[in-house]
């Protein structure tokens, strides 16, 4: 496993992944919630027996790349935020802009799986978690399908990242090494997801700063069986 490493305002600060969990249906708002899975029930998703959900993930799967291998068209992102626990102190505890990216045939047959057929896209900066605590909710998330605004909406639509510190520490997980993905925001079921690349921001308003991951889809070969 390679060491993700993060800008947080001009220091370098590097992560080694132990633990990578992706939360799922985790809206404040149980509208958002529905929404949510009735976007996956279009694809054939079934809906999932109590919220929200976490999934624990490959740590490797967590990545900052410019490109992501797929088998087919059906996979695509989702915006979210991520936890990045970097150390043993409250201000070790970062802040960064997430792209789950799933395969999408994969997850008719069960989420878990599908989780593991994609990686975990993280941003390349990162905000300490204690310097904009006061204004999280007024953070925004925006996403790009192949250059389409897919997803708008800020972090009060979401779980709390204090929420899931707390989630954390009852789980003895709230350790450094630890990253945790938000879930996601509706998605605009008028543009077309399966794009061939994904962009998300993640905004600070009362800064005007944006921390973005950006990545192209790059289909592989077709097997030979």
């Amino acid at each position: 496993m390679f060491p993700l490493r993060f800008d947080v305002n001009g220091e370098v600060v590097e992560v080694s992944v132990t633990t990578l969990l992706n939360g799922g249906y985790a809206g404040r708002s149980q509208d958002d919630v529905a929404a949510h899975v009735a976007e996956l029930a279009e694809l054939g998703v079934p809906a999932p027996t109590s919220t929200p959900c976490l999934y624990p993930v490959a740590p490797y799967l967590a990545m900052q790349p410019d490109a992501v291998p797929v088998q087919h068209d059906r996979t695509s992102g989702e915006a979210e935020w991520a936890l990045v626990i970097a150390g043993p102190e409250e201000r070790d505890v970062l802040l960064t802009v997430a792209c789950d990216h799933t395969d999408r045939a994969l997850e008719v047959h069960g989420v878990a799986w599908s989780k593991q057929a994609g990686p975990d896209v993280l941003g390349r900066q990162a905000w300490r978690l204690v310097d904009v605590a006061d204004r999280v909710d007024e953070l925004t998330l925006t996403a790009w399908a192949g250059g389409e605004q897919i997803q708008r909406g800020t972090l009060a639509e979401l779980l709390s990242p204090q929420y899931w510190l707390d989630d954390l520490r009852e789980r003895g997980l709230l350790r450094p090494g630890t990253v945790l993905l938000s879930g996601t925001i509706p998605m605009d079921s008028a543009v077309d997801q399966f794009a061939g690349s994904w962009r998300v921001e993640l905004g600070d308003p009362k800064t005007g700063a944006t921390i973005a991951c950006e990545y192209r889809l790059d289909r592989m070969p077709d097997p030979v069986a």
